[in-house]
């Protein structure tokens, strides 16, 4: 008899922590602007993958930003040809929500403590909006606590940081700069500059990318960097100016992006007149592009799962 007291006991403590554990169900979600592109989805999965071998007690889920974008793969979900023609393309991109129908469908099934990680490069208009869901959803009051939707609803900061007191973000930006080492290295040994395309917003300042150049030249004694943007400030004609200004003959381009996606395959490097290769290539200059997204750079998504720790940390997340 006291040894079924025993086992009843010792069945109702686990019974008790299970209860518990599933009522403070975990999530991550990767909210990034997405791609069409199916060779340039791994730059993205590689971001969720990372934050599931760094959590592997929490729900990671990957939500896109882009209208246009899931709409795009809303319609290739019906088209038996294209999945057929890419079958590496894994089965939930085909229904992938936005950040707001991704973080509701989670508490939905019982998540009460959700991280939204961006994956964007820094803190400009899909940043802002992301926050703005964010922000939203936490205005919520019920009437009694234990309605709340959420435990913890929070949000991790872009790559190269955000304004504010609580992590500087010039320290991102020169965590930044040492996750593209390589990429220095490699223009160094061949004699040539490194030119970078970014995306850039046409709302917020984009200043951050002329301080990201700054940095990068400053850490690595390289004054042939450059960083331009497709929408802000520096423009492709700043980079002209300046790759005329400093003499250069060739070039290494490469996208400032998470994925090499329609802007760094069209935009950048595709023969059409307006594109960043052939413009430079008009102005004489020999270009050499890799169209491969910072998704791709190990280093570069360790900044990510980085930014979900420091995120659990500063709101005291216990996992």
């Amino acid at each position: 008899m006291k040894k079924i007291s025993i086992l009843l006991c010792m069945i109702l403590a686990v019974c008790s922590v299970q209860g518990k554990e599933s009522m403070n169900k975990k999530a991550i979600v990767i909210a990034a602007f997405g791609t069409t592109y199916p060779t340039a989805l791994q730059s993205i999965l590689n971001i969720k993958l990372a934050a599931q071998k760094a959590y592997p007690n929490a729900k990671v889920e990957l939500a896109f930003t882009s209208n246009i974008i899931r709409k795009i793969w809303q319609r290739r979900a019906l088209d038996t040809q294209y999945k057929k023609e890419n079958p590496t393309v894994p089965a939930n991109i085909y229904n992938v929500k936005t950040p707001l129908a991704t973080i509701a469908n989670l508490q939905n099934d019982g998540y009460r403590t959700i991280i939204v990680q961006s994956s964007h490069i820094f803190a400009g208009e899909e940043y802002e909006d992301l926050c703005s869901y964010v922000n939203g959803l936490n205005s919520i009051k019920t009437g009694k606590k234990k309605f709340m939707p959420f435990d913890n609803l929070v949000i991790g900061r872009p790559a190269l940081g955000k304004p504010g007191t609580e992590h500087i973000y010039h320290d991102d930006i020169l965590t930044g700069v040492k996750a593209l080492k390589n990429d220095v290295t490699k223009a160094k040994a061949d004699g040539v500059a490194l030119v970078y395309m970014g995306h850039g917003n046409e709302f917020l300042s984009t200043g951050i990318y002329a301080e990201f150049q700054k940095a990068l030249r400053k850490e690595y004694n390289y004054p042939n960097i450059f960083v331009g943007t497709v929408e802000g400030f520096p423009t492709v004609n700043d980079v002209l100016d300046g790759l005329q200004k400093a003499k250069v003959k060739k070039i290494l381009l490469k996208p400032f992006m998470v994925v090499a996606g329609d802007h760094a395959n069209n935009d950048m490097a595709s023969e059409e007149e307006d594109s960043w290769k052939s413009i430079f290539t008009k102005a004489g200059i020999n270009v050499d592009t890799e169209v491969i997204g910072l998704g791709m750079n190990p280093e570069w998504v360790k900044i990510y799962v980085q930014h979900i720790g420091d995120a659990i940390k500063d709101y005291n997340i216990k996992f």
